[in-house]
């Protein structure tokens, strides 16, 4: 069957199946698209795991209705390949609910979809700002890079630091942080000397290390997904030594998430991030969780911000279950959780009415060596933290 075939036929049933509605029985399905193999494979582990640390704790069922996850592997970066996976659990698998996504063009290509379909999508990672605007049936439970760069532009300006050069990935989230850092720390009275974008699968960051040490920046900004490509600029500030040289490195947490800072070693030692989320954060609930997942899987070595990130919109989608009694209505679902207040793992949380995504604590961290091994230590805290790229915040 040819590809166009395939593609209007499965239309034609996706038309259909929305005609004659869903039908639940008795549980509720909800689809989690995310790489689950491929360099980013670590992404879909963490939701999968903190999906089922939730569920442990919470249990399967909400109001009588047992809810069930159904995984989609996306592994790598693929608009076209994502809407097709959320058009095929929303026709076939007849989910009323969509989550996960890592990257955001992924999350912005089913925005038609879950529109014509009328079901709730929470996004469990991707952070660009402008994705809830393009539909009112998104929801986001993780961050935004306009989120966590404000609050660290302000930071490193009060560290007496004048020149800083960015450096990002050359897609939305990338953009997003170079914007936000330049506009912020400007506004502070520092000066950006240099701003590059790279590819999105750039793997040589030998001449990006060279610009930098040209242009003369005390710091550097600097925003690549989490993953092998984090993993590998790290090592090349290391290799190239501006490290040595004294250049300050500062950034989003995505830079030293947790299951690569065995691999980064020294190379991250001294990094100074924003995020919403470290393992090791001081609190009863974020040790409750750390000990739920230790005891289901063995170790918690996987555990970082996608885990949280899944975690909560899993009790986002419960919420949403619960308020419209296990019927599909996107809006209403989404309606129920507008100004939700709940305690996580990594603090306060709050879904902004207007934006759907979360306000919640940034916490400044230092990544350092600790019982013999390295972690991200929280050492000031930001409470109250709206996504600033939102609308009027650009």
């Amino acid at each position: 069957m040819s590809g166009t075939l395939r593609s209007t036929l499965l239309g034609a049933v996706f038309t259909i199946a929305l005609g004659t509605g869903a039908a639940w029985a008795g549980t509720i399905k909800v689809g989690v698209v995310a790489p689950f193999s491929g360099p980013f494979a670590t992404v879909g582990k963490t939701f999968k795991e903190a999906i089922e640390v939730y569920q442990a704790q919470h249990g399967k069922t909400v109001g009588g209705d047992t809810v069930e996850f159904i995984y989609k592997d996306l592994d790598q970066a693929n608009p076209a390949q994502s809407k097709a996976l959320a058009q095929e659990l929303i026709v076939k698998e007849k989910v009323g609910y969509l989550a996960g996504f890592f990257f955001t063009p992924d999350a912005l290509a089913v925005a038609p979809l879950i529109d014509e379909a009328n079901i709730p999508c929470v996004i469990f990672n991707a952070a660009t700002s402008a994705i809830t605007e393009k539909s009112p049936r998104y929801v986001r439970t993780s961050f935004t890079l306009w989120q966590n760069t404000v609050p660290l532009a302000q930071y490193v300006a009060k560290q007496g630091v004048t020149k800083v050069a960015t450096a990002v990935s050359d897609y939305g989230p990338g953009i997003d942080g170079e914007t936000a850092f330049k506009k912020t720390f400007e506004g502070e009275g520092g000066r950006v000397v240099d701003s590059i974008r790279m590819p999105l699968k750039s793997t040589d960051f030998a001449p990006f290390m060279q610009r930098i040490k040209d242009s003369g920046a005390q710091a550097i900004y600097a925003f690549l997904p989490a993953g092998p490509t984090t993993l590998a600029f790290a090592k090349a500030f290391n290799d190239t030594g501006l490290k040595a040289k004294g250049v300050k490195f500062y950034g989003p947490g995505d830079i030293t998430q947790e299951p690569d800072l065995p691999a980064l070693g020294d190379a991250a030692d001294g990094i100074v991030t924003t995020f919403n989320y470290s393992q090791v954060h001081d609190s009863d609930l974020n040790r409750a969780f750390v000990a739920k997942h230790k005891e289901l899987f063995g170790s918690t070595d996987t555990v970082t911000f996608t885990s949280v990130g899944a975690y909560d919109g899993t009790h986002v989608i419960y919420k949403m279950i619960e308020a419209t009694g296990g019927k599909s209505d996107g809006l209403k679902a989404v309606d129920a959780v507008k100004g939700m207040t709940w305690e996580s793992p990594r603090g306060p949380l709050k879904i902004d009415p207007e934006s759907r995504h979360v306000t919640q604590t940034i916490y400044l961290r230092v990544t350092e060596p600790k019982n013999g091994k390295l972690q991200n230590t929280e050492i000031a805290a930001f409470p109250n933290q709206p996504d600033y790229g939102f609308k009027a915040g650009k």
